[in-house]
C-alpha cells in the first residue's frame, strides 16, 4: 500500500503514522465497526470526482444502524471528512475507507458505553484483481465457505466481522492458486465473491443474484442501471453453479473490482475465456460514467479540486 499523508480521525487530519487506537478497542477484539469502500476518479481537466458518496455514506450509515452503533456524526460530516482527506492527500484518484467502530473502554461482547469512533483513509490504489485483470479476466474457484445467511450476521451490513467469512473463502482461492472465490448461499444458490457482487450472461440475458444473501452493492446498482439504460435485460434471479459454468460470460463488480470479467471457474472455461463484448460495453460505460463523461449521471458524482 502506497501511503497517504493525512488520515481522518474523529473530525481532524492527523498524520498517517499517528492514526493509532488502543490494542484493547472493542472493534479490534469482536469486530464491531461498519466501513466502506469508495473510489475517487481523475475526471480530466484538474478535476476529480468521488463516485456516488451520498450512497456510500448512507450505506455506511445504515450499517451502523444495524449493528446498533450510534453515530456521533452527521452524514454531512463525514462526506465533508472524506473530501477534505482527498484534497488534503492531493489524490486526484484513489481507495477511499471510511470506518465506524466502537472504541475501547469495557471489555466483554457487550459494547457498554464504549465511545463510537469514526476514521477516513485514502490511498492511491489500482485495479484490485491485477492490472491485466480488465481485459483477460480472472480464475475463480466455489468456495467450501457458505456465504452468511441473511439472518446470522445480517447480509446488509457492511460489517467488519462479517468478513472473516470473506477472507476464509479467499485464502482457501489464493492458496489453490485461483485468484478470488465465489461463494453459495446456505441453500446451494451462487451468492457473490469474497468482496464483489456477480453477474452472468445468457442468451443475451444479464442475470445477478437478488438481495436475498447478498450485500447492497453500489457498483452492481449502477451497473444494473446502465445496462438496462442500454438496452439489455437484467434478471434479480437466483441461479446455480452449473448455469454459471455454462454462461456466456460472468464478471464480478464492486467499488474495488470495478468490472473484472471471469474467464475461468472451477476448471471451466466460461464463455471465450477473456472479456466479453456484455462486460466490455458495461467497463465502458461505468468508466464514461465514473469520470463524468455521462451527462446522465453527474448526480453520482461528487466534484472536488485541489
Amino acid at each position: 500500500m502506497q501511503k497517504a499523508d493525512f488520515i481522518w480521525m474523529d473530525g481532524k487530519l492527523v498524520p498517517w503514522a499517528d492514526a493509532n487506537v488502543h490494542v484493547l478497542t472493542h472493534g479490534l477484539h469482536y469486530g464491531t465497526g461498519v466501513f466502506e469502500g469508495i473510489r475517487a476518479y481523475d475526471c480530466g481537466n484538474g478535476t476529480s470526482a468521488v463516485f456516488r458518496l451520498h450512497d456510500h455514506v448512507r450505506r455506511l450509515f445504515n450499517s451502523a444502524k444495524i449493528l446498533g452503533l450510534k453515530m456521533p456524526l452527521t452524514e454531512a460530516e463525514v462526506e465533508k471528512g472524506i473530501v477534505d482527506t482527498l484534497v488534503a492527500n492531493r489524490l486526484p484518484a484513489g481507495y477511499i475507507r471510511p470506518l465506524t467502530f466502537v472504541g475501547d473502554g469495557e471489555m466483554g461482547v457487550f459494547p457498554g458505553r464504549n465511545p463510537v469512533r469514526t476514521i477516513i483513509a485514502t490511498w492511491p490504489w489500482g485495479t484490485y484483481l491485477g492490472p491485466e485483470a480488465l481485459d483477460a479476466g480472472i480464475r475463480v474457484r466455489i468456495s467450501s465457505f457458505a456465504r452468511i445467511h441473511a439472518n446470522t450476521l445480517m447480509s446488509k451490513a457492511k460489517a467488519a466481522g462479517n468478513y472473516v467469512n470473506s477472507v476464509l473463502a479467499k485464502n482457501e482461492a489464493i492458496q489453490d492458486g485461483y485468484d478470488e472465490a465465489i461463494m453459495l448461499d446456505t441453500n446451494g444458490f451462487v451468492s457473490e465473491g469474497s468482496g464483489e457482487n456477480l453477474f452472468i450472461v445468457r442468451h443475451g440475458i444479464i442475470k445477478t443474484t437478488p438481495l436475498t444473501s447478498v450485500l447492497d452493492g453500489i457498483t452492481r446498482d449502477s451497473v444494473i442501471t446502465l445496462a438496462r439504460e442500454a438496452g439489455y435485460e437484467v434478471q434479480e434471479q437466483l441461479f446455480t453453479r452449473d448455469e454459471l459454468y455454462c454462461a456466456d460470460e460472468a464478471f464480478f463488480s464492486g467499488t474495488a473490482a470495478e468490472i473484472t470479467p471471469i474467464r475461468e471457474c472451477d476448471g471451466r472455461v466460461i464463455g471465450a475465456g477473456k472479456a466479453g463484448p456484455v462486460a466490455k460495453k458495461l467497463q465502458e460505460l461505468f468508466f464514461n460514467a465514473a469520470k463524468g463523461n455521462n451527462p446522465a449521471h453527474k448526480d453520482w458524482l461528487t466534484a472536488y479540486s485541489f
